[in-house]
């Protein structure tokens, strides 16, 4: 690998411990304010910004952020979201541990199995770490871009469950991350001036309103599964665009792409099993 790769999953370490400790306040925020109304951003943004606790959890993560940033720019993404995502093994100590958040042994399970089979897709990615693969193909990412924030949108107004708004948070974090790394390609061209490109405003539409989908997500839901839904939904998209959108290499033999299909297939199941095993109620008055 190039030492600018090396630096790149070094930020995505150091993205991977804020979002979680990010998460975990944001959770504890969100259970003290009011209920988010989606057909009232503002007021609803405003409300959860009151509470001491979500305002750290924002700051956190804006910490984080900065550094997935930079870990876009410098590495492939499916490389930069396996090692984010490795580190949500991270989730259930630090919410056992810290925040004093029983972890039941399902979602111990669940949240393992959710970082294992994306540490598998990490060890498929032999011929991507060379360069950051940050070109591409124009109308892929439009296709791409309006297919996840579609989908995303659709599951927080569908027939709402704890679990789907946690999804669709997910989604809509996988379209800001991935229009991030295609707007990195262009500073070099544009220097500064990428804050005008109309990526810029993806980024900004996306990452709002997930954060806002997220927020009742976790008012709804326990933290644990509220949580590894979310990363796994944004982590699992993300990673898919690196050769659907910027042309990264599969694995050459079928047993390395038979590795990767069986770590998406274990990242599904995980999924399945990290949410409580009683039916979730619907959600209604949103």
């Amino acid at each position: 690998m190039s030492v600018s790769v090396d630096l790149g999953l070094v930020l995505a370490l150091l993205t991977a411990f804020g979002s979680v400790a990010g998460f975990l306040y944001k959770f504890r925020g969100a259970r003290e304010a009011p209920s988010v109304q989606l057909s009232h951003p503002w007021r609803s943004t405003v409300e959860l910004f009151r509470s001491p606790l979500y305002t750290l959890g924002i700051a956190i993560a804006l910490g984080s952020w900065a550094f997935h940033v930079g870990a876009l720019a410098l590495a492939p993404i499916s490389l930069v979201q396996s090692v984010i995502a490795g580190g949500l093994v991270l989730l259930t100590v630090v919410a056992d541990k810290l925040f004093g958040i029983e972890v039941t042994r399902r979602e111990w399970v669940g949240v393992g199995l959710t970082a294992a089979g994306l540490a598998f897709l990490a060890a498929t990615l032999d011929g991507d770490a060379g360069s950051a693969h940050s070109h591409y193909d124009p109308a892929t990412l439009a296709v791409f871009l309006a297919a996840v924030g579609a989908v995303g949108l659709l599951l927080a107004f569908a027939p709402r469950r704890p679990a789907m708004l946690a999804v669709s948070a997910g989604l809509l974090w996988a379209t800001s991350d991935t229009s991030i790394k295609a707007l990195s390609s262009h500073l070099g061209s544009l220097g500064a001036g990428v804050v005008l490109h109309p990526l810029a405003l993806v980024i900004l539409v996306a990452s709002l309103v997930g954060l806002l989908i997220s927020a009742r997500s976790l008012q709804l839901g326990e933290a644990v599964p509220m949580i590894a839904l979310t990363s796994a939904a944004a982590n699992l998209t993300t990673i898919a665009a690196g050769p659907l959108v910027f042309g990264e290499p599969m694995p050459d033999s079928r047993l390395g792409l038979g590795v990767r299909v069986l770590a998406f297939a274990c990242v599904i199941v995980a999924a399945a099993l990290t949410p409580p095993p009683n039916a979730e109620p619907p959600v209604t008055g949103l």
